[in-house]
């Protein structure tokens, strides 16, 4: 794992892989696991990059308020994963962050994170990321893989390039 601050190449990379391997249709655990080289120990990165990209995904659908039931994203988007107990609240927190970051409410990461007493904020903003992007697309009625073309564009990002 990288050691430092996260840089911008680090942050395009994040949603590089990120963005090529959900229009591959790569299975969330397996992607999970080719992003988790990019994670510094004891930082929220790439966590919060993978919220921008959910934001902007919200954004190219045209998602108004309430556009988005949170037990529709966690039950019929993510069902690679099952969240129980604790894992239950950071999810929920990821998602919920997510939503207040869009609506312009800094939800304090690292006030909210130092509790968890883990290292794994990144992976619950990765499945939330999954999950808006992937009901993003749904709500445009769009192909997943052209929706995410659409929004690799508005990263600037270029999924023609090989990922890891």
């Amino acid at each position: 794992m990288p050691e430092g601050r996260p840089t911008e190449s680090g942050r395009h990379e994040a949603i590089r892989t990120l963005l090529a391997g959900l229009r591959r249709g790569t299975e969330l655990p397996d992607l999970a696991l080719s992003l988790e080289s990019l994670h510094p120990r004891d930082n929220t990165f790439p966590g919060e990059v993978f919220m921008e990209v959910a934001i902007k995904a919200m954004d190219l659908a045209g998602i108004e308020q309430r556009g988005f039931p949170y037990e529709e994203l966690l039950n019929n988007l993510l069902p690679e994963y099952e969240f129980r107990g604790h894992r239950a609240q950071k999810i929920k927190f990821a998602i919920l962050a997510i939503g207040a970051a869009r609506g312009g409410i800094d939800p304090d990461l690292l006030d909210e994170v130092i509790w968890w007493r883990t290292d794994d904020f990144w992976l619950y903003a990765f499945a939330a990321a999954a999950a808006i992007i992937r009901s993003s697309a749904a709500k445009q009625d769009v192909p997943i893989a052209d929706f995410i073309g659409a929004l690799a564009l508005k990263h600037n990002v270029d999924l023609t390039v090989a990922t890891q």
